[in-house]
């Protein structure tokens, strides 16, 4: 399931997933690196590079590379970490080194702000987990389907390596 609207003028995605793994799995899949490796990016790309510093006031750095070679990174700090409950991290457009970019060093709109904040969700939901992504920050108008599109896809390739993990038996 997954469900994107704009909720405020100045932009704020909101995306609802239900994933069929249970919450410990899908918090795993969110925060370990190899793990986020293998589904990071809309369809289509890679990550070649994720590094993670799991701890609040902890920084990330991922890349992404399109179909194409085209890398696009971002970079960010860890504000709240509550395990298997909630994750709210800073997101901003990066260079390689992790310094913060502007949107238009990628081509986007000036629009976009140096830094967006992300808080993620995880709820039971019968056998599976709910994820509930908010976004504040994004333009409204193409950028904002844009990256509801992205995240979307990114989400979808999520599913798939969840599905192709094994399930732990109690």
């Amino acid at each position: 399931m997954a469900e994107a609207v704009l909720t405020e003028e100045s932009g704020r995605l909101f995306i609802q997933r239900i994933f069929a793994a249970p919450r410990d799995r899908v918090w795993k899949a969110w925060t370990d690196p190899d793990l986020i490796a293998q589904w990071w990016g809309p369809a289509g790309f890679t990550a070649p590079v994720i590094e993670v510093d799991l701890r609040e006031g902890g920084r990330y750095l991922f890349s992404m590379r399109s179909p194409v070679g085209q890398e696009f990174w971002s970079t960010g700090v860890y504000r709240e970490i509550i395990p298997m409950e909630r994750l709210v991290y800073t997101d901003s457009f990066a260079d390689a080194e992790g310094n913060v970019v502007p949107a238009s060093h990628y081509g986007m709109s000036e629009d976009w702000p140096d830094e967006s904040t992300v808080t993620m969700m995880f709820q039971d939901h019968g056998d599976g987990t709910k994820v509930i992504l908010r976004e504040a920050g994004v333009p409204a108008g193409e950028e904002l389907d844009a990256a509801v599109a992205g995240w979307n896809e990114s989400l979808d390739k999520l599913a798939g390596v969840l599905s192709a993990q094994r399930s732990p038996r109690a």
